[in-house]
């Protein structure tokens, strides 16, 4: 049974929430600040987060951060929740490295909606474990990705955008086909978070980030040899 923290304040909306996933057959943890809320992802290790950014004791985007600083958390899938509209708040979340965001009031169909997309994409595939590409090793099992021999810490989705655009080393991926197939979705919103997820791989590669070539108009490939 796979396990779902919800980090939310309001006891109506965490109890509606939980509700609906327990019905849908998940295990569900709670917390109500965002404080206790990172200690326990760091401590239970949840197969998903449901964080809502308006906490008291450090609000969602600080919880976020410390997450993704902890080798216990970096991979941990998160769903925001916020009642901001608006779409820079959407981008914030995105851009700092969530992998959805929902908007209150939302549809509890929606919720598990996309509950299921982002756990779905966050699977280890069961093909061959290991794939190479010059200095690059992927470890699909683990989701574990290595340069150099060096493990280099990605989250989920960044595993899976680099995964993606590496197996198709030498051709151009088009953005919108890149945004359905690691997100799921084609927006304005996912597209900006789409440039600042290739500039985060970039930085993590290092000397190889060169790797990455941007098509200016169309989308992103990976070289299929060394630059």
């Amino acid at each position: 049974m796979q396990r779902i923290l919800i980090i939310e304040d309001e006891p109506d909306i965490a109890e509606l929430i939980g509700f609906n996933l327990r019905r849908a057959g998940y295990e569900v943890l709670t917390s109500h600040d965002g404080i206790e809320g990172t200690e326990a992802a760091l401590r239970e290790r949840p197969d998903l987060i449901v964080l809502d950014i308006m906490l008291p004791g450090r609000d969602g985007y600080g919880v976020f951060r410390e997450l993704r600083r902890d080798p216990r958390g970096v991979s941990i899938p998160v769903i925001l929740l916020t009642a901001r509209a608006q779409t820079e708040d959407r981008i914030q979340g995105l851009e700092a490295g969530a992998d959805d965001y929902l908007t209150k009031p939302f549809s509890p169909k929606e919720l598990l909606l996309r509950v299921k997309a982002v756990l779905k994409r966050s699977e280890a595939p069961t093909a061959v474990a290991d794939f190479i590409l010059g200095p690059f090793r992927f470890d699909r099992n683990s989701l574990r990705f290595y340069v150099d021999g060096e493990p280099v810490e990605l989250t989920a989705t960044e595993f899976r955008l680099m995964l993606f655009l590496s197996e198709r080393a030498g051709q151009t991926q088009e953005r919108n086909d890149l945004l359905r197939t690691i997100w799921g979705y084609s927006d304005s919103t996912h597209s900006r978070t789409l440039d600042t997820h290739m500039k985060r791989l970039r930085q993590k590669l290092g000397d190889h980030g060169s790797w990455i070539e941007t098509v200016r108009g169309t989308g992103y490939r990976v070289m299929n040899s060394d630059p």
